[in-house]
């Protein structure tokens, strides 16, 4: 993991195409700005892990029926 420290209104690039900015800092809460092209998705992580999580049940769930279905 690289660590970079940021101060108010300065910014990280990522890519060339994504840029993150620090908005605000109110004692331990950070706004963060994000400026990504639309095909990118950016997520919250706990957002991101539902995600994946409701993904691999449907993909498990659709396993199932198809090998109860190949099994007859």
């Amino acid at each position: 993991m690289l660590a970079l420290s940021r101060k108010k209104n300065e910014a990280i690039v990522i890519n060339n195409d994504i840029e993150i900015t620090i908005l605000e800092v109110k004692g331990e809460q950070v706004k963060v700005g994000i400026s990504a092209p639309k095909e990118v998705p950016v997520y919250r992580k706990e957002v991101y892990l539902q995600i994946q999580n409701a993904t691999q049940e449907a993909v498990d769930a659709d396993g199932m029926e198809a090998l109860k279905n190949l099994l007859g």
